[in-house]
C-alpha cells in the first residue's frame, strides 16, 4: 500500500469514521502514517505512529526517523532546558496543525514531508484535509 493509495481510500469518509482498525496496521506495516483532526482540540497519528496530541488553536508536531518526538517531562518546569531535546528537535521534520475556525475545513495540516492528502466530511462539509507519508520519507529526509 502506498500513502496515495490510502488517501484514495479515507478520502470522502464521514467525521468519527477516519480509519478503521484494520487500515491502521495496513498503514504500520506499510510504514505509513495517518494525521487528521479530531473535534475542535485533537489531532490523531495513526499507522506507523500511534498517539494523539492536543492541539488547542492548532499546534506543531516534531516527527524523527523513530517516530514522534516529545516534549521531555522536567521536576522543575521553569528550568527545564535540555541541550540533547533541542538539537533533536531542529532536526525533526515539523507537520503544522493548522485550525481554522470560521469556514472550512476546520483542519489543514503544513510539511514538507511528502505527503497525500485526504478530506474527511461532517455534515457534509469538508471538516479536515488530512495527510498519509511514510516514515521512509522522514528516514530518508535531509
Amino acid at each position: 500500500m502506498t500513502a496515495k493509495e490510502l488517501a484514495a481510500e479515507l478520502s470522502g469518509r464521514k467525521y468519527g469514521m477516519e480509519i478503521d482498525s484494520s487500515e491502521e496496521q495496513e498503514a504500520k506495516d506499510a510504514g505509513l502514517v495517518v494525521v487528521y483532526g479530531c473535534s475542535d482540540d485533537n489531532v490523531e497519528l495513526r499507522g506507523a505512529i500511534d498517539s494523539e496530541v492536543g492541539a488547542w488553536n492548532g499546534t506543531t508536531l516534531y516527527i524523527t526517523p523513530t517516530g514522534m518526538l516529545e516534549e521531555p517531562t522536567c521536576d522543575n518546569a521553569e528550568d527545564c532546558t535540555c541541550p540533547y531535546f533541542a538539537a533533536a528537535k531542529k532536526a525533526a521534520k515539523e507537520i503544522k496543525a493548522v485550525w481554522h475556525n470560521p469556514g472550512g475545513p476546520c483542519w489543514t495540516f503544513e510539511t514538507d514531508i511528502p505527503h497525500e492528502t485526504f478530506t474527511i466530511f461532517e455534515d457534509g462539509e469538508p471538516f479536515c484535509e488530512g495527510i498519509v507519508f511514510s516514515m521512509e520519507d522522514v528516514k530518508n529526509g535531509d
